[in-house]
């Protein structure tokens, strides 16, 4: 008799996202009138740039024609996009090897994914931090039942993520084998120096346990100080694993395209070096028929001088909105985090609100959609993030809504 997968049943709640959408198509019904302005989910809302587009015509004409179609592609990867990848970290003194990099179509799966090539150990993750992280491996039955008193799973170590450590934590104490970082930090725009990476990437080559860096926000760093990459660290190569998208740097979050990096150097407890990286390139030619040919042509595209150029004017609008959301909030007298290396501003909720409780008030009060800091772990309660993708004009209007009709 075949059964389900129970481990589906073990998540601890609704899904974070939907539950958001959920709530607000309620209000709509009980408030047919009003407009919601959405400061909420990480979505990109500003038009490709026009050499972004040039490649993925180029891609669809391609298709049009017998002397340039193409079928199925390398599942690992269009070989002249790994090439700009492998160009593209180069430039910030990284040498990779394309097959060291595997396209796919986007972070998320790949974060989602990537756990799938280990065996069963004690996982760590920033708390709070992306969804994805801990309920993919809950799912995959690497965790017990759900504690609703704690918010957490056994056998997961939270790492808490405060303002007291500025929102980075403190490397494990005991032994743990996968440990998820994301920097600049999703949901709290916390981005994490050199000397707090080297800390984890020593622990990690002492521990045999893997890093699995999250670098999807890594465009929005504008301080050259701090790292947009793991393999900034010494010896990271060692020990990590880097997830990349297209996503929010060149705003391909319909288009769907992104990259893992396994270094042949990454070794982990029982193998050799090069070992993981051949099991992910198995997993990804078994179960993964490759990213689609034009949104790859797409990706090389924004590679170019031109792309990355025409990004980043469309990575400094968002960072505009990222202050201007940073000023409200500031001046009706709440703390804000985040919003100068990241998209998201993270606030500490008025009066010690939950953060759900927030959501609903900000909602009612001044029909601003946000995203409840509880969604993304224990230590998410009492925070909210909003998000700084969103057209200017209504950034501007959410932020006067919250400045004039938010009751603290």
């Amino acid at each position: 008799m075949v059964k389900i997968n129970n481990n589906y049943d073990k998540l601890g709640a609704g899904y974070l996202f939907p539950e958001i959408a959920r709530r607000t198509k309620l209000f709509l019904a009980n408030n047919p009138q009003a407009k919601v302005m959405r400061l909420g989910i990480g979505n990109t809302t500003e038009a490709l740039t026009p050499t972004i587009i040039d490649g993925l015509k180029t891609g669809v004409a391609n298709l049009s024609d017998i002397k340039t179609y193409s079928g199925y592609g390398d599942e690992q990867g269009n070989t002249r996009l790994r090439e700009a990848l492998a160009n593209h970290f180069s430039k910030k003194g990284i040498q990779l090897q394309t097959n060291e990099i595997f396209v796919s179509d986007g972070a998320k799966s790949d974060s989602a994914n990537i756990q799938s090539i280990f065996g069963f150990g004690v996982v760590a993750v920033q708390d709070p931090s992306y969804p994805v992280y801990v309920d993919t491996n809950v799912i995959a039955g690497r965790t017990e039942e759900y504690d609703e008193s704690s918010g957490q799973y056994k056998n997961i170590l939270y790492m808490p993520c405060v303002a007291e450590n500025g929102f980075f934590p403190e490397v494990p104490k005991g032994k743990v084998d996968l440990i998820y970082l994301c920097s600049p930090n999703n949901p709290t725009g916390a981005v994490a120096t050199k000397e707090q990476l080297k800390g984890f990437v020593d622990y990690a080559i002492e521990n045999k346990a893997v890093l699995i860096f999250d670098s999807a926000y890594a465009s929005f760093v504008s301080d050259s100080n701090l790292p947009t990459s793991i393999y900034e660290i010494p010896r990271a190569k060692e020990c990590a694993i880097e997830i990349g998208s297209f996503s929010k740097s060149a705003g391909f979050t319909g288009v769907r395209l992104g990259y893992t990096i396994v270094p042949m150097d990454l070794v982990v407890e029982d193998t050799v070096a090069g070992k993981v990286n051949s099991l992910w390139n198995r997993r990804q030619t078994t179960f993964f028929n490759g990213a689609s040919n034009i949104a790859q042509m797409g990706g090389i595209a924004a590679l170019s001088e031109e792309g990355l150029k025409e990004s980043q004017e469309i990575i400094d609008y968002y960072m505009e909105n990222a202050r201007i959301i940073k000023k409200c909030i500031e001046s009706i007298g709440l703390k804000a985090y985040g919003g100068v290396n990241a998209p998201y501003i993270w606030l500490a909720t008025p009066n010690n609100m939950s953060s759900w409780d927030f959501f609903d008030k900000l909602l009612n009060e001044t029909h601003v959609v946000g995203t409840p800091g509880i969604g993304f772990g224990p230590n998410g309660e009492g925070y909210f993030r909003l998000s700084a993708f969103g057209h200017r004009d209504d950034i501007k209007q959410a932020v006067e809504s919250i400045v004039n009709n938010l009751k603290i």
